[in-house]
This record gives structure tokens, sequence and C-alpha cells, in this order.
């Protein structure tokens, strides 16, 4: 088995990955921006069924500041970066979001050369690819590439196409004998393991609470187990070197159509979630992906959105983010 950092274990993402880890049998430590924060990633860790003990640790390390990065690394095999900064709100000046995704991911890469770590996936998203085309008329894959100065580019869009291609640069140019592969996922849904719940499953925490399902959003969606199980394989397959995964579980979804499933499939528990009759009119841009990539090269299996969107709403009442009725 390999000892393994994951970045920013106490997201919601990294929580999956580290738990997923470790049922594996691997070594892990995971950067904490400080130490107050590891209680919190243990309790996630045992609520995804796991009692461990020194094969988790923990190093401090952010991605803005270099002191920290040199000893997160020192004897890994691999680095799984999954940490990045997501704002509940856009910044007044895109540079806050962009100077630490970017030079966060080089500080990573850095380390990780310097102590002769073999590979790191690092989690780019698919606003690294799906953003200011022309052209919204086909599925997208692994082959394009978001326009940072499209019209519809936010700063965190902005951030991750910047962020990945400067790896992809590094790795070029100044990687010696590292390794990367990198995981581009969608909208990231499934199961919580804490209370502290990301922008994405606010949006079931709303349906639940009797919120209106907003018209004309729709999305890619991928489940954080699925995630983190790409994460292992681009990890360790020889094929995944150098190479790019979009992680997307079927078509795109609509807020509506969650909706529909959990009143469906929940009964009682779902007594508040509105299904409006609506035309299904899509408000933008519909921005299809294909995982078609992974699960041939690597042979993923992403499960059902269905099975998903459920899962994520028992959580939430699981651990009290929505009252019960």
């Amino acid at each position: 088995m390999s000892k393994i950092l994951v970045t920013g274990g106490s997201g919601f993402v990294g929580s999956h990955v580290v738990a997923k880890l470790l049922k594996e049998g691997h070594e892990v430590r995971t950067t904490i921006r400080s130490a107050g924060r590891e209680a919190e990633v243990r309790e996630m860790v045992r609520n995804a069924g796991l009692q461990v003990g020194k094969e988790l640790s923990f190093s401090l390390a952010d991605l803005t500041d270099d002191h920290g990065w040199p000893a997160a690394v020192a004897g890994c095999d691999y680095v799984l970066h999954v940490a990045s900064p997501f704002p509940q709100q856009a910044p007044e000046n895109e540079e806050e979001l962009i100077v630490p995704a970017r030079d966060g991911t080089l500080r990573v890469l850095r380390a990780a050369r310097d102590a002769g770590v073999k590979r790191v996936v690092l989690t780019s998203s698919f606003a690294a690819i799906g953003y200011g085309h022309v052209n919204y008329d086909k599925v997208f894959d692994e082959e394009d590439w978001t326009n940072p100065n499209g019209p519809d580019v936010q700063p965190y869009i902005k951030s991750k196409v910047l962020a990945e291609r400067a790896a992809w640069d590094f790795i070029d140019r100044e990687a010696g004998a590292l390794e990367m592969s990198v995981v581009n996922p969608v909208g990231i849904f499934g199961p919580v393991l804490g209370p502290d719940i990301s922008a994405s499953i606010a949006f079931i925490k709303q349906l639940l609470q009797g919120a209106p399902p907003l018209p004309g959003l729709s999305f890619g969606m991928v489940d954080v187990r699925d995630l983190a199980d790409l994460h292992i394989l681009a990890m360790t397959a020889e094929a995944a070197r150098g190479q790019r995964f979009i992680g997307v579980s079927g078509d795109v979804v609509t807020l509506f159509d969650m909706a529909k499933t959990l009143r469906e499939k929940l009964g009682e528990l779902a007594s508040m979630v509105q299904t409006p009759e609506m035309e299904k009119v899509a408000s933008g841009p519909i921005r299809r992906s294909s995982s078609e990539k992974a699960m041939r090269v690597l042979g993923w299996r992403p499960r059902a959105q269905e099975e998903t969107i459920i899962d994520t709403a028992r959580s939430l009442f699981r651990y009290g983010v929505v009252s019960s009725i």
C-alpha cells in the first residue's frame, strides 16, 4: 500500500477521498489550514464507517504560502490535490480567486517534484472545459478547453482553467520525472459526512425545505463517492498518465428533475418539495459532457443519478442539515 497526501481533507470531496483511500488500506496524510480542523476530518472519517489511528495524519499547509508543503509531501508516493478555493459569492477582484488557485497548484506540484512523488492527481473542474464557447450544440470531452475570456466566464471558472493550464505547463517544462493526471468533475453531489455542506448540496437542501425549483437551470452531476473512485483510478492506472478525465454521470439534470425524484422516492420526508408544472426550457446554454473516456480507459462506472439524489437527501436528514417532519 502507498502513502498518499490529500490536500484539503476537510472539504466535501477531500473527506470522501481520504475515507476511500483508508478503506483500501493506504496510509493517508491530509493538509488542513488550521489544527482545529483535525477533529472535524476524523469525525467525517468515522461517519464514513472507519475507525482509524496513525494511518491518518495531518499537515498544516495553505495554498497561499510556501511554508508547510515540503513537510506535507515528504515520503509520499502520490499526491491528490483536491483543495481549491470556492467562494459563496464572486469577489470584487477576480485575482482573489485566480492567484491562490493557480499559485497554490504550482506550490503543490513543485513540492511533489522535489520530494520525488510519482504522480499528482489534480482536481480541476468541468469549468475548465465547457465555458466561453461559441457553439454549445455538442457533447464536450477532454479535448475541449474553456476560453478564459469568454462572455460567460466568471472569476471562479477563470481560476479553474488558468490553474489547470499552469499545471500542464509546469509538467511540460519543469516536472522532471513527476507525472500528472487531471480529473474534471461537473456538479458534485452525494452523501455528506457531516453538517458542513457545499454549494451544490445546498440546492437539494433548499428543495427539501420547500424552495421552488429554479426554471431553466441545467447541469451535469457526479456522485462524490464515484469521484473519489475516479481519483484513485487516475492515481494508479498507467494509462492515466498525462490525461484528463471528465467525471459525469449520465445527461444533464435540472432542479425540476431533482425535485421530482425526491417526491417520488422519499415520500413523507419530501412533503415540502415543490414540483410545479413547468416548461423545461434552458435559460442558458446546455453544457453536455461525456465520461466515455474515464469508462473506456479506467473502467470507471458511475452510479445512477437517482441514487445520488436520494442518498444526498438522506444524509442531510441524518446530520440535521434539514429537519425531518
